[in-house]
């Protein structure tokens, strides 16, 4: 009888993390699921076609779903996985969110309010009772925590709570606390979304994102979407992204080591008027004293620190959020955020100083 892969509910996270997902445990099996480059299946299955599941793809979606307690559907990438959230919209109704979001959810919002899909309310995530007020006639309300690029964070059981005496449900943007440092499910949201690009690869070369519920019905209706769409993720990357999440808690660990050392660091640098940091994870946001014009210079001005959009990946990376025109007013035109890698932090304590000081 074959001998199932050691995983259970009461193992930590970083145990799961290196062992959910994988083939059972039979003589001459693989010890890591292959990639399956298939389209087609002999008829009579389960799958039936390439568009409805893969191996591959299943073991990631095993792994993730055991590391935020759920059932996981995975996306071509993070903005398909909105996109489908979205979708489970009405007509006509509300959706609430935070006014410092992912670039890309709200622009996907405005989009659907300008062709009257949908109606958008984007408010303070900080103001919780705002929120709840918000959440009295929504059909969806999208949190993030922390907010993206503002590194806001969200009241999310008392949100929820409004949300469900309201009858909407409740999605929650993890991808950059990740499983790791909050698991919104046991907060009883509906929804869990990541862009699996970010923090669960970690290494900068996947398009991916992924969906997670304990919901049967919301499973059963995103995953019809899915098959419809066809917005699916390629063999080859949910292969990458499962091969990354085997080291995501050291991973976060150091970066967010680094992370918590250099906000501490820049506070006290004359060229920085403000820092945030929630206390945990591995982004840092600053705004320069001197605004847009001397935060588009310190991005410039580094060695090892890459001027670049995304984040999560082993390397240090980072931008000016406003230098993008979507990005909402509120935040301010000189704020850089700053995705901490796992290099040794006094390297990236040395080229951020040094371009620092150059501008002082």
């Amino acid at each position: 009888m074959a001998e199932l892969p050691p995983t259970s509910p009461d193992q930590r996270l970083s145990t799961v993390a290196v062992h959910a997902g994988r083939p059972a445990h039979e003589a001459d099996q693989p010890l890591n699921e292959p990639i399956t480059m298939a389209s087609t299946y002999v008829a009579g299955g389960a799958r039936e076609y390439g568009r409805y599941g893969n191996p591959t793809w299943a073991a990631f979606e095993d792994a993730l779903g055991a590391l935020e307690g759920g059932r996981c559907l995975t996306f071509s990438s993070g903005l398909a996985a909105v996109s489908t959230l979205l979708d489970l919209v009405g007509h006509g109704q509300k959706v609430v969110a935070p006014r410092h979001s992912y670039n890309g959810t709200i622009l996907q919002l405005a989009d659907l309010e300008s062709r009257g899909r949908l109606r958008g309310e984007l408010v303070d995530v900080t103001d919780t009772d705002a929120m709840i007020r918000a959440c009295e006639d929504a059909s969806l309300v999208w949190l993030e925590s922390p907010t993206n690029p503002a590194l806001e964070i969200a009241d999310i059981p008392r949100i929820r709570e409004a949300a469900h005496e309201a009858g909407a449900y409740v999605v929650v943007d993890n991808t950059f606390a990740t499983p790791l440092r909050q698991r919104p499910l046991d907060d009883e949201v509906d929804l869990v979304v990541h862009s699996a690009t970010k923090y669960l690869s970690g290494h900068s070369d996947v398009l991916m994102g992924a969906v997670v519920t304990r919901d049967d019905t919301l499973y059963d209706v995103l995953k019809g979407r899915r098959d419809l769409i066809g917005a699916v993720p390629g063999t080859l990357e949910a292969w990458l992204a499962l091969r990354g999440l085997r080291t995501l808690h050291l991973r976060v660990d150091r970066a967010e080591e680094n992370a918590t050392e250099l906000a501490r660091r820049l506070t006290d640098h004359p060229a920085i008027s403000e820092v945030r940091y929630p206390g945990f994870g591995g982004i840092v946001s600053v705004v320069l004293a001197q605004g847009a014009m001397a935060a588009d210079l310190f991005t410039r001005k580094t060695r090892l620190w890459v001027h670049a959009t995304s984040l999560g990946g082993v390397e240090s990376t980072f931008e000016r959020r406003r230098r993008w025109k979507s990005e909402p007013a509120t935040i301010p035109e000189g704020l850089v955020r700053m995705s901490v890698g796992i290099e040794d932090v006094e390297d990236l304590w040395a080229d951020l100083e040094r371009a620092l000081d150059d501008l002082t």
